[in-house]
């Protein structure tokens, strides 16, 4: 089973046995509004917890997304590429932007639960 936890950047992260699949929260959908463009990175790219690993542009803002641990990015959501609107009005499934082989199980203790990432954006 897996187990999301959140950054307070808007990101969460779903973990099954290593690898973690990331994407934007509702909350931050909800605050970009219509989704323009995703910016992706390459499969292989290795990052470090915090690091830029992309951009979400809206026609409202162009947001920079953070990496929530570090690790290895195995996959993309290629389907961003022609549909970033997916992020939007795509069906969960369709909504990841990376999955990452994550390099320290041990960074998601410093990750939000969803009750507590709820009370920071009721702020």
């Amino acid at each position: 089973m897996s187990k999301i936890k959140y950054a307070e950047s808007h990101e969460y992260i779903s973990l099954e046995d290593d690898i973690g699949t990331i994407g934007i929260t509702e909350h931050a959908i909800e605050q970009l509004g219509d989704i323009v463009y995703v910016e992706l990175p390459k499969v292989g790219t290795k990052f470090q917890k915090g690091d830029t690993f992309g951009v979400v542009e809206s026609v409202k803002a162009v947001s920079d997304l953070y990496c929530p641990v570090s690790g290895e990015v195995i996959e993309i959501n290629e389907l961003l590429n022609d549909k970033p609107e997916l992020l939007v009005d795509g069906l969960f499934d369709d909504k990841w932007i990376i999955r990452v082989q994550v390099n320290d199980l041990s960074e998601l203790d410093s990750l939000l639960e969803e009750e507590d990432y709820n009370k920071v954006i009721s702020k």
